[in-house]
């Protein structure tokens, strides 16, 4: 009785552990894709920084600034620390600012001019915030 006592806990033990290692081996998402999801989103946020740096230095978006009498070294500093889904609707700004000045346009609109204002201080206001 004894002997069939240490048989059952042996294969207990060792059916539990094979169980349990192979849970460890499966995996509800593959790694490579979740590394691709990881770095996706790492280009997507790199891309919208990229896109808002560029629009604030744009010459006419620093002038408007200086009109408007905001501190563009603070909104330049600001845009490295936004969340990613503040610096997305940023950037979506920041875009649309982009298209209106392409092709060199030596005047900008009213309309462009509040987008500008508007999105400058969207990021001062993100900033202060958080």
């Amino acid at each position: 009785m004894r002997l069939l006592c240490h048989l059952v806990a042996a294969i207990l033990i060792v059916g539990l552990g094979t169980a349990s290692a192979q849970a460890q081996s499966r995996h509800v998402v593959a790694p490579g894709s979740l590394a691709t999801a990881v770095r996706l989103q790492a280009e997507a946020q790199d891309a919208d920084r990229a896109a808002v740096q560029r629009t604030i230095a744009h010459p006419d978006v620093q002038r408007a600034a200086a009109a408007a009498g905001i501190d563009m070294a603070r909104v330049a500093a600001a845009v490295g620390t936004m969340a990613a889904d503040d610096l997305a609707r940023t950037a979506t700004a920041a875009r649309s600012v982009d298209q209106s000045l392409v092709g060199g346009a030596s005047t900008i609109v009213i309309s462009t001019t509040t987008i500008i204002i508007g999105l400058l201080v969207l990021i001062l206001l993100i900033v202060a915030l958080d």
